[in-house]
């Protein structure tokens, strides 16, 4: 598989070699709010990546602008490139290009 392909598969995980970088996408997360789990759904770009110290998680970078809540997702389902992914929301971190970045362990 080339760098940058995403491969989905395998014993129960997901594979990814590289980065998918920029990729248009659609993507639903719950928040939790004081009423309960609240879904939203925004249209974005997204990278997705492995993550060294977890090989059963996956990283989704999202690029800017993005909805100002996301940061406080606690679940997401992401379709991009006709593959549909979804998990819990481990770690979220914004980082210096205003992108931000959710480690999600996968359903």
């Amino acid at each position: 598989m080339a760098a940058g392909e995403l491969n989905l598969g395998g014993h129960g995980g997901i594979g990814m070699t590289g980065t998918t970088i920029s990729q248009p996408a659609h993507l639903d997360y719950g928040l939790d709010t004081l009423f309960g789990r609240v879904t939203k759904s925004a249209e974005c770009r997204v990278g997705l990546e492995q993550v060294e110290h977890a090989p059963d998680r996956f990283a989704v970078r999202i690029t800017a602008p993005l909805p100002e809540d996301l940061e406080q997702a606690k679940t997401v389902v992401l379709r991009v490139e006709g593959r549909r992914l979804t998990g819990t929301v481990r770690h979220s971190e914004r980082l210096d290009d205003n992108s931000l970045k959710l480690e999600v362990e996968p359903d």
